[in-house]
């Protein structure tokens, strides 16, 4: 029988064990997936080793936690056997990552317990908080912040609906807070005024670019949890589902106001705060209270599950192979993701159309690489994604969706390549100083030129979003190139549109570039269709553009 099968077999149960090392503690999480893509809980457990501790400040491991959590290991390890979980995945997240024995403890776990632990980047921890959130909230018509607070680091991601547009980690962690400012847990406001500091400071530094105001934050992690469950002490709500559970920047600065004015022996006896977090809960909350200051957000929906849910949804998603289209299918990919951000289907493929067509009737003679022609199409097709976000800046925003999309197929040099040339459809010409581009090699800088350009001039030959060109053929002659567009009708709007896009055009390949429409004979026609020996649209002498050319362009529309 095939495992698939067995899987769904309401008789024969597939379970799956998903296991977390964190800073501050370890949490095991066992589950039967559903035919849904869901899941149900068997058994959870969890253990706070503090494996982080003084970390910051020592560089290494703690050696009573090592072992701590080596022993908490082997017990999760045999409670997964005693479910027969067929699957067991162990991720380790800051502490095992910072630290210079982090790979020691690794190979400790894998020798004396047969856990294979994979330690993931900050970066895989954003979009494992962000596929939980995603899951389990309604995201769509939504801008959002999702922070995940762990013991080491806290990673922020910002998402309108469900696409990502920028991911920032930060080593912002309640232990790290607590050892670097706070001691055994006590507030000294003096030392609680330098941390608020230094998180402004490093908040600043991770989110210098804020690209949306974000509606709501919605936090996942131990310190929020807490925070939700103080709040409905307060208030008289126990017993209310977390999940969800909204609470203001008011509640939050009450709560962390309250706490700061307790000894940490006093927060312990807390309604609502385990004793475990009563000497990190102060500095969690903090950075609770400075994102939301940071984002200018009023309001914060509590998520109580984070990275091993988002671990164990991707395992049951790979295993029920429900995101398990053609990994290698581009263009499917690409179609998904468009609609998913409310593209216009039908203008991107008409003008991943057109573009295709004149960079293959520019290739070999401006010697572009082959190779290039998929990328400038997915760029044209998915150039409009930054809609979903804001119009005036769309063409900005497309570049970070694109660039965190992991759209199936596609490298991450690729992605980074197509985000470039769907940032450069409009607005300015490329410069040196924006980070985006000064990030790429001067050979890929070029090959950005080069794309975008054409598809600036592809996107005016569909200005009308009527699809009415049906095709474009190139004329070189003396130094010049004449478009030919070919419509059953006047494309009046079309050609307008691409008319006023090719000084960019002219500028990058050196060359005059004029548009003309042609009838089914081939004759150029004016608008009332009677022939005329050409016409003109918007050209500028390429040569001595060519010799101003410099990282500095003005704006070209």
């Amino acid at each position: 029988m095939d495992e698939k099968q067995i899987f769904l077999s309401p008789d024969l149960a597939y379970r799956l064990a998903a296991i977390d090392i964190g800073t501050n503690s370890i949490r095991l999480i066992i589950a039967e997936p559903l035919r849904d893509g869901t899941y149900r809980i068997l058994d959870e457990e969890k253990e706070t080793t503090r494996l982080g501790k003084n970390l910051s400040k020592t560089g290494r491991l703690d050696p009573q936690a090592v072992a701590a959590s080596l022993d908490a290991l082997r017990r999760m390890r045999e409670i997964a056997a005693g479910f027969q979980a067929r699957e067991v995945r162990v991720i380790a997240t800051c502490a095992v990552r910072e630290a210079a024995d982090g790979d020691d403890f690794c190979r400790r776990a894998a020798d004396e317990l047969g856990l294979a632990v994979e330690v993931i980047s900050g970066e895989q921890e954003a979009r494992l908080a962000f596929y939980s959130v995603a899951r389990s909230f309604q995201l769509a018509g939504k801008n959002v912040a999702v922070a995940d607070i762990g013991g080491g680091s806290t990673e922020i991601i910002l998402a309108s609906g469900n696409m990502i547009e920028a991911i920032h980690t930060t080593p912002l962690g309640a232990v790290r807070l607590t050892d670097e400012f706070l001691g055994a847990g006590d507030t000294d406001l003096a030392d609680f005024g330098r941390m608020v500091k230094a998180i402004d400071r490093k908040l600043r530094r991770a989110t210098k670019k804020r690209f949306f105001q974000p509606h709501l934050l919605i936090g996942s992690g131990g310190t929020f949890t807490s925070l939700a469950d103080m709040v409905m002490s307060l208030k008289g709500q126990t017993g209310l589902p977390l999940r969800g559970y909204e609470v203001t920047h008011a509640e939050v600065r009450h709560v962390l106001d309250r706490l700061c004015k307790m000894p940490a022996k006093a927060r312990r006896s807390v309604p609502g705060l385990s004793s475990d977090r009563a000497d990190i809960i102060v500095a969690g909350l903090a950075i609770v209270d400075r994102l939301m200051r940071r984002f200018k957000v009023n309001r914060l929906q509590v998520h109580n599950r984070g990275i091993r849910d988002g671990l164990l949804l991707t395992m049951i998603d790979s295993t029920l192979g429900t995101t398990s289209q053609d990994p290698h299918d581009q263009d499917a990919a690409i179609e998904r993701f468009a609609a998913g951000c409310g593209v216009d289907l039908a203008h991107g493929r008409q003008v991943a159309r057109l573009a295709g067509s004149i960079f293959a009737q520019l290739r070999e003679r401006f010697g572009l690489p082959a190779e290039d022609g998929p990328m400038l199409e997915a760029a044209a097709r998915l150039q409009d994604v930054g809609y979903l976000i804001d119009y005036d800046r769309h063409h900005k925003h497309s570049y970070h969706l694109i660039l965190n999309s992991r759209l199936a197929g596609f490298r991450p040099q690729e992605l980074e390549l197509i985000a470039n040339i769907a940032r450069y459809h409009r607005g300015g010409k490329p410069k040196a100083k924006h980070a985006n581009f000064e990030r790429l090699a001067p050979a890929d800088r070029e090959r950005v030129r080069h794309l975008a350009a054409i598809l600036r001039v592809a996107g005016g030959l569909d200005r009308s979003h009527s699809q009415r060109v049906r095709g474009v053929r190139l004329e070189f002659d003396n130094g010049a190139i004449t478009m030919h567009v070919t419509a059953d009708d006047l494309p009046e709007v079309d050609l307008w549109g691409a008319r006023r896009r090719c000084k960019f055009f002219t500028w990058v390949f050196d060359t005059p570039l004029s548009v003309e429409w042609v009838d089914a004979h081939g004759a150029p026609q004016d608008k009332s269709g009677d022939a005329i020996p050409s016409a003109n649209g918007l050209s500028t002498n390429g040569a001595s553009e060519k010799k101003k050319r410099s990282e500095t362009g003005t704006s070209t529309g």
